[in-house]
């Protein structure tokens, strides 16, 4: 039996000293696929790196995360620098997580995230800079590739919704190196040359082909033109920080042109529904204003002096056929009494009285005979008759004797 015999303790701690002495182990970039990844409550993530030949275990601790600017999933491909080190209790190595970044496509994301997160800092995607796309725009200028599919996209819908309207191109490189000052003068150009609204974009492609649309320099040229523009970058799905910064983003080439050219058969419509309403209006305030006009005629007539005057004679008319109605009431009324007091006169007549077998007689002195005391024997009287009268004497006067 061999005579150094080694605990697993110090053969662990043994190795992990090699391992820490080993500088490249401690500074380290290792490429691969993520698999098996926890996100642990304590706040460290575990997770293991492997290709096509094999897999190491990796840990980052929590006070490390603060540099990762994304969430870890599976089959995510990124390049982790960190340490190779042992886990003495287990055994095993592992690596130790410092930094993490994605892989390829991973890595333009990562600087698209940072570039976005700056200038949405800034305010370059707030909405109070947005400026109103135009409503009827006369020149339209385009940024895009002369040879693309979105330029065809874009002429054709133009065409069939206002051939009327200018489309003017800068033809610009919207892929490679040179992409990017390309794009920024062709915005410049437009803008300076006074077009009422400027398409920039392109057709869809990877994020590598749509890169040109997240630099800064173009960022900042469509934020700085005084022209609205309207950002037609990819497909739907694609989004790029020119979208951000423009004023209107279109979801396709063609979706910017269906917002930039106005449809003329619908301004057509419009204009004679227009039209009509106003020629309705018009013919409304027209009979509104005649029909005031002829209350205010109306109204002037009644206060003409000749109004004035046919009214107070009109008035006195009646006045007179008022008084005659009364004149002839009060007439009968009078006459119907004056019939009554004859009827009653005629009845207290000493004629009818005389006609009725009655008599009037009276002294000498023309007085009427009522008593026995006014005459003597002797005394000549005249008795009154309906057909004359007699002169009589008395003979003798006889009182009557009352009872009671």
């Amino acid at each position: 039996m061999a005579k150094n015999v080694y605990s697993v303790r110090q053969v662990n701690a043994y190795i992990k000293n090699m391992f820490i002495q080993d500088f490249m182990l401690n500074r380290i970039y290792v490429k691969g696929e993520i698999s098996n990844c926890k996100y642990h409550t304590s706040g460290h993530i575990y997770f293991s790196l492997k290709d096509e030949s094999g897999s190491i275990a990796c840990v980052m601790f929590a006070g490390d995360r603060k540099g990762l600017g994304f969430r870890m999933q599976e089959g995510q491909k990124v390049i982790v620098f960190g340490g190779v080190s042992v886990y003495e209790r287990d055994g095993k190595y592992q690596l130790y997580a410092r930094q993490i970044q994605l892989d390829g496509e991973g890595v333009l994301y990562q600087r698209y995230a940072q570039l976005k997160h700056e200038l949405e800092e800034m305010g370059m995607f707030s909405a109070q800079f947005k400026q109103p796309i135009p409503l009827y725009s006369r020149t339209i200028g385009i940024v895009t590739a002369p040879t693309g599919a979105a330029i065809r996209d874009i002429m054709n819908i133009a065409k069939r919704r206002n051939p009327c309207v200018q489309l003017i191109l800068y033809p610009a490189l919207v892929q490679g190196e040179q992409a990017a000052p390309s794009i920024v003068q062709g915005i410049r150009t437009l803008d300076a040359f006074g077009v009422d609204v400027m398409i920039v974009g392109r057709g869809g492609g990877s994020i590598e082909d749509l890169w040109a649309f997240n630099e800064e320099s173009v960022a900042r040229a469509i934020f700085a033109c005084h022209t609205p523009v309207i950002s037609a970058v990819g497909h739907e799905t694609d989004i790029t920080i020119a979208d951000y910064v423009a004023d209107l983003r279109a979801p396709t080439p063609s979706a910017a042109a269906e917002l930039a050219v106005a449809d003329y058969r619908q301004l057509v419509g419009g204009l004679e529904l227009f039209r009509n309403q106003l020629a309705d209006r018009m013919e409304q305030k027209i009979a509104w204003y005649r029909q005031r006009l002829e209350n205010k005629g109306l109204l002037l007539s009644q206060a003409s002096p000749e109004y004035r005057l046919n009214e107070k004679r009109q008035y006195a008319s009646e006045l007179m056929d008022r008084l005659s109605l009364l004149t002839r009431q009060k007439l009968e009324d009078s006459r119907h009494r004056m019939q009554l007091y004859a009827q009653k006169l005629d009845g207290c007549s000493p004629l009818k009285k005389l006609q009725q077998g009655y008599s009037y007689t009276e002294t000498a002195d023309h007085k009427a005979l009522c008593r026995v005391a006014q005459v003597r024997p002797g005394d000549s009287v005249t008795i009154h008759v309906t057909d004359g009268r007699i002169l009589a004497r008395v003979e003798e006067a006889q009182a009557t004797e009352r009872n009671g």
